[in-house]
């Protein structure tokens, strides 16, 4: 997984307000148990791929987990004691944005007691509050 996309409009967008319910990305398509986020927020690559190296640990290399998000979004970032002006600041992180409903990681696997223990130490890793969800 890389840690930005590899071509964008503009290179620096504005942060928005991140309000509302997924609308899409919000049901299981290629697992039978998936991690879904329950608030909203930004997940940056470290955090998504710590994550996903704890579902690996947890659940062997040779299952199939899916990971739903992508870090497309870019944050700016000012250096400290700059005054204002002199325009946007410098790209700090990538990020993916996070809305209530949308599903992180899909994990097909029998198991529902190894699948508990795997999501709750990948959701661990995360900045936002997930829950677990099935067909």
């Amino acid at each position: 997984m890389k840690n930005k996309p590899n071509q964008l409009k503009y290179l620096k967008y504005q942060k928005n307000r991140n309000k509302g319910f997924s609308c899409r990305r919000n049901f299981l398509i290629f697992g039978n148990y998936g991690l879904k986020s329950i608030n909203s927020g930004f997940l940056n690559f470290k955090q998504i791929e710590a994550a996903r190296k704890t579902l690996v640990h947890n659940l062997g290399k040779n299952n199939k987990i899916l990971i739903r998000i992508f870090p497309d979004k870019v944050l700016t970032k000012k250096p400290l004691e700059v005054r204002m002006g002199k325009g946007k600041g410098a790209i700090h992180d990538w990020v993916a944005v996070i809305k209530p409903g949308i599903i992180i990681f899909e994990v097909k696997y029998k198991d529902y007691d190894i699948i508990k223990k795997a999501f709750f130490c990948a959701s661990q890793k995360l900045s936002i509050k997930t829950e677990i969800c099935y067909e």
